[in-house]
């Protein structure tokens, strides 16, 4: 079998297996929400191996989408990280076959703990879905590894479902772009979101010209401006219009040879679309794109203050 064919294999090996989990998604997935939605601890997630590696991704989904979330090591718990437990906490285990003995050693003092145990497993019958107060199915019916030996299918299973429960709990919260963003104020939604026009207009070396001025020099201005427009100040430097580079070809179609022959006057747009610099960058990318422009003057009252430009 070629690489392509064993690539392709897997793929639907482990599509086969998230069907048969998600055929198996049951009650004690709304008790495991229910659970988390209603404690006012944090969720805690712990796993050996690679379900540690995937429960690691979960704990940060969950915290990135408003469920306080931490990850905690089996090994490390049991040598004193349990200290970070409270009584209000949910605690997931995540162990495919039930048995992880890191795990289970922990169950004692969860229960005298009081905390909520949701058990994700690939056995209904292991001891740690025994004891627990939900069982999360993440049986399949093979890995996609040939020797059943590495997990495959079922560490995807687990991080679908921890993507599953991540989604219900979004929606439980009304979770919005905004809640989001204040997670990721470094990622581009959160800088969207989060930042003013004022954070990122253009306020130096704006391209100004007169409304008197010619056809060349609006050129020019536009040119050395490189923002692909012209500010056209009346009297008093009262902001009249612009005038863009789509203007400019406009002219020269409509008018030939004869287009020196303009002044600002001629070509300019009155009253541009203007956007004030408390605005959010999201909402002003949006009015921009509503219009179908790149670029919004930048008000303060009736001043001119900048341009923002996607």
């Amino acid at each position: 079998m070629n690489v392509i064919e064993i690539a392709k294999q897997v793929i639907q090996t482990e599509i086969h297996g998230l069907d048969y989990m998600s055929s198996r998604i049951g009650l004690d997935f709304e008790k495991a929400i229910e659970a988390i939605i209603s404690t006012t601890g944090r969720t805690i997630i712990c796993g050996m191996g690679k379900s540690g590696i995937i429960g690691k991704k979960i704990a940060a989904s969950f915290a990135s989408t408003g469920t306080p979330s931490f990850f905690m090591h089996p090994g490390e718990a049991f040598h004193g990280d349990l200290g970070m437990v409270k009584a209000e906490d949910v605690f997931i285990a995540i162990s495919n076959s039930g048995e992880t003995d890191e795990v289970l050693k922990l169950l004692p003092f969860l229960r005298d703990n009081g905390n909520y145990i949701i058990a994700i497993t690939g056995k209904s019958k292991s001891t740690l879905a025994k004891h627990a107060h939900c069982h999360l199915d993440i049986a399949v019916p093979k890995e996609a590894c040939p020797l059943q030996l590495a997990p495959t299918t079922s560490t995807t299973a687990t991080l679908v479902l921890g993507d599953a429960l991540t989604v219900a709990l979004m929606d439980k919260r009304n979770f919005q772009p905004e809640n989001f963003a204040r997670f990721h104020p470094g990622g581009n939604l959160g800088r969207r979101l989060l930042s003013k026009v004022r954070d990122e207009m253009i306020i130096d070396n704006l391209p100004l010209i007169n409304i008197d001025a010619d056809f060349s020099s609006i050129i020019n201005v536009i040119s050395s401006g490189q923002l692909g427009l012209a500010l056209v100040l009346g009297a008093n430097d009262k902001l009249e219009g612009i005038i863009t580079d789509g203007d400019i070809r406009r002219a020269m179609e409509t008018h030939g040879k004869n287009v020196f022959d303009l002044k600002a006057v001629d070509i300019i747009t009155l009253n541009p679309l203007s956007i004030t610099q408390e605005t959010s960058i999201q909402v002003a990318y949006e009015f921009m794109h509503s219009n179908n422009v790149t670029s919004l003057v930048v008000l303060d009252g009736n001043i001119l203050v900048g341009i923002i430009k996607k």
